[in-house]
């Protein structure tokens, strides 16, 4: 990947893009945890935000990605009360993991930064990957509307 920096892909549901979304290694290493089931002898932050979530009473009901200004993504949290809460993609994700929440991307977002794979054969998956090891997060800015 490039400069080593850790990528989720969320992928369209009934669609064919996918959202690249870099993100840092603690952040990644915590969405790995939660997507292999994997609970650490210690809590990390985000299985202690949801066990507050739980002791509160508080449903988190969905996870929006809503937001690339400047190659930044920008994430809110939306929970059952209808509070809302600003969160980096990353955290968001990591905690909509651990709590099955769904994670939705705005159609702007993924008109902007979502990436068409229309064959989900091995070799256009791999082409994928080839053109990820070729760009970096600055290629991902908003377009001039």
């Amino acid at each position: 990947m490039p400069s080593n920096q850790p990528i989720v892909l969320l992928r369209e549901v009934g669609g064919d893009r996918y959202l690249p979304i870099w993100i840092g290694p603690g952040e990644a290493t915590a969405i790995a945890f939660a997507q292999q089931g994997m609970a650490p002898a210690r809590p990390l932050t985000h299985d202690l935000f949801k066990d507050v979530l739980e002791a509160v009473g508080q449903e988190l009901t969905e996870v929006r990605i809503t937001d690339l200004r400047e190659g930044v993504f920008y994430a809110e949290l939306v929970f059952a009360s209808g509070v809302e809460v600003s969160a980096r993609p990353s955290d968001a994700i990591a905690l909509a993991l651990r709590t099955g929440t769904p994670i939705y991307g705005s159609d702007t977002v993924l008109d902007d930064a979502g990436i068409a794979i229309p064959d989900e054969q091995e070799d256009e998956v791999e082409k994928f990957r080839e053109f990820l090891d070729q760009i970096s997060p600055e290629d991902f800015g908003t377009s001039s509307q």
